[in-house]
This record gives C-alpha cells, sequence and structure tokens, in this order.
C-alpha cells in the first residue's frame, strides 16, 4: 500500500544525534581522540579566560569547528556557521545540540583568533603527537616545502622608497624585486616562485617533515619565502629530532631541491642519513654519491616521498590565504593537528587507511 505522504509537524525527537551517526563514520574515532586531547589541556583554557565577564565560545566547541573547517574544505567561516545550523553530523562533532543557537561568523573568527595563537596551536599538536606515537617511526623522515599564497595582491607590491606606482595596476615590464618593493598591505610577503616557468606569487612557505611508516606529521613550520628556507626549516625540523634523541640514526628522504652541500653536511653532523634526490644537472654534480644511493634503504626512502605530497595538500592549502607570519605558523600548526587526527585515529581504531570524509547532508 501506499506510504502516508504528509508534511512532518512533530516538534520533538526520540533519536539522539549520537543513535543517527553511523557507527563506522571516520569522525567518530577522530572525535574520540580529540576529546581525549581537549580534556587534557581544560586547565590551560582556564588560564586563558577572566573568572568574571560574560562566557566566551567554549574554546572545546571552537577546536572542534575549526577541525570541521579544514576536514571538509569550508571556503569561510559564513558557510561553517551556515552547515552548524542544519548538518546534524556537524552539531554532533562540535558538541552542539539540535536547540543550540549558532555563532554569528563575525563572534566566532575572533574567539578563535583569539584562542588559537602559536603556543596554542602547537600545544594542542603536541597532545595529539603524544598519542600516536605507537604509530610513528623515529628513525625514518621525509622533508618538503611548498607554497601558501598571502593574503595580498600584485597591486599591493609597490616600492619600498620614492614615489608609489599608481595603483600598481600595470607593473609589466617593470624590474620588481624583495629588495625594493614590499607589500602594503602584507609586509611579510615575499615575491617568490616555486620552481622555473611558474608565475611569482606574494607567498610564504610551508614545511612538513613526516614520518615514513604510517606518513604522520611529525613537524611543521611556516617562514617567508626565499630560496634558502626550504633546507633551513628542514635543518631545525632535523635538529629537533636530534634533540629527543642524539644517539640514534636517522635518514631523511627529500628532493632535488635539498640536494646542497651545507644541508648534506649539516644533516649529517645531526647523526642522520641524507637521502635526497639526486640534482646531476646541476653545477658540480649531486652532493651525494653511490656510498649512499647504492644502499636500498635510499630507494625506500625515495618511495615513501609521494606520501607527503597527500599531507600538504591537508596542511598549507594553496586555496588558504593567510596575512602575517605568525598566521600563516599558527594556520600550519592546526591544518598538520587536522592531518595527524584523521590518520592516527583511522589507524588506531581499524588498522586500514583512513576513509576519506564525505558531507553527508
Amino acid at each position: 500500500m501506499r506510504g502516508d505522504h504528509r508534511e512532518p509537524d512533530s516538534m520533538f525527537s526520540y533519536v539522539s544525534p549520537e543513535q543517527r551517526i553511523p557507527k563506522d563514520h571516520p569522525l567518530r574515532a577522530i572525535r574520540a581522540l580529540v576529546n581525549e586531547v581537549l580534556e587534557d589541556m581544560s586547565a590551560q583554557f582556564d588560564q586563558l579566560y577572566a573568572k568574571t565577564g560574560r562566557p566566551s565560545i567554549p574554546p572545546e566547541r571552537l577546536l572542534r569547528a575549526q577541525l570541521l573547517q579544514i576536514f571538509y574544505s569550508i571556503r569561510s567561516e559564513l558557510l561553517l556557521m551556515e552547515q552548524l545550523e542544519y548538518n546534524l553530523l556537524f552539531r554532533w562533532f562540535v558538541g552542539l545540540s539540535m536547540d543550540d543557537a549558532v555563532w554569528d561568523p563575525t563572534v566566532f573568527s575572533k574567539n578563535r583568533d583569539r584562542l588559537l595563537n602559536q603556543a596554542m596551536a602547537r600545544t594542542f599538536f603536541q597532545r595529539v603527537l603524544e598519542r600516536a606515537q605507537g604509530l610513528m617511526s623515529d628513525e625514518h623522515f621525509t622533508v618538503d616545502g611548498t607554497l601558501i599564497e598571502a593574503w595580498a595582491s600584485q597591486k599591493s607590491f609597490q616600492r619600498k622608497e620614492g614615489p608609489r606606482d599608481g595603483d600598481g595596476a600595470n607593473f609589466r615590464g617593470q624590474p620588481r624585486t624583495n629588495d625594493t618593493h614590499a607589500s602594503i598591505t602584507d609586509p611579510d610577503a615575499k615575491l617568490y616562485r616555486k620552481s622555473k616557468g611558474a608565475e611569482s606569487r606574494l607567498a610564504y612557505l610551508g614545511h612538513l617533515l613526516i614520518e615514513n611508516r604510517h606518513g604522520l606529521i611529525v613537524d611543521a613550520m611556516a617562514t617567508q619565502a626565499d630560496g634558502r628556507a626550504e633546507r633551513d626549516a628542514g635543518l631545525l625540523m632535523v635538529h629537533a629530532q636530534w634533540q629527543r634523541a642524539p644517539g640514534r640514526r636517522r635518514t631523511l628522504g627529500a628532493d632535488k631541491a635539498y640536494d646542497v652541500q651545507d644541508f648534506v653536511d649539516v644533516t649529517r653532523e645531526l647523526g642522520c642519513t641524507p637521502h635526497v634526490a639526486q640534482n646531476l644537472k646541476r653545477r658540480g654534480g649531486s652532493a651525494i654519491d653511490a656510498r649512499t644511493t647504492r644502499h636500498a634503504g635510499y630507494a625506500m626512502s625515495q618511495h615513501a616521498r609521494p606520501r607527503l605530497g597527500e599531507r600538504r595538500v591537508v596542511v598549507c592549502v594553496r586555496e588558504r590565504r593567510v596575512q602575517s607570519d605568525p598566521t600563516a605558523e599558527t594556520a600550519a600548526e592546526v591544518r598538520m593537528t587536522a592531518a595527524t587526527c584523521l590518520r592516527s585515529a583511522a589507524r588506531a581504531s581499524v588498522g586500514q587507511p583512513e576513509r576519506p570524509l564525505q558531507n553527508r547532508s
């Protein structure tokens, strides 16, 4: 018989959001992991807020909502609040009941920016990383960098001294360098191109260090864009690993941009074997030879490098623009945390590669 097609007018529901979310949904394992971390950070949150005054958005909900925005590539806080208004899965993950009001996008942004300073973002990541230690290798790593586009247009790139170039719209044929020009809207951004033939952009550089066993992110940095930033950041992250266990031998995979004698020498001083891709076309040849490349471990390190491209897309999203160096650093930290949550929760809960998150609204 034909079913009844009357518009629902019931006010109450007897099925909780917990019952509606599938038992095998990837966000379940991630939420359990994040809740443990946020519970441990509760004392730190208390120190950030005054004892009196108007209550703010709970920091736990701010961080969960920020993770959702990264997982589902939601372009703006306005669209995120729209999703929280009617998306049951999002409400459940953040911790909102069906009757809770959704925050104003501007209020949400200001509360988030006050909470997510560099120290808090780094602490959040370190707590997540502590829970993934059993899945991580402490001997074999890969490093790479990527562009993070700055929130500044080419028109804003004006002369540091002397008269400005009008509105900056017509700059064709004019010599413009970082020594003579700077962005008037984001002075920390630098004009940079990642490879030959690519266009120059006002950008920062994001850097990642991952371990090769499961592709989990170990460290990340955001720096100003210049020709040495990738190698300098790589050495800083390797040095941090060396400080944890100075006597342990490690390997470090990287692309041809890292095949420079200074980088190779310092890496070896830190007890790490540089498994960099050989740049045989460079003047003077490669900085490594058959003494390194003949071993099976070198081929394994090069085989693991494509994993970094997957993590890099999550952490340093090219479409996600940032303004100022601290903001770029914080953005990289939060995206790094999201990628680590996704992969470590999937590995720890079911022992399989992570399922792609899909918006089921």
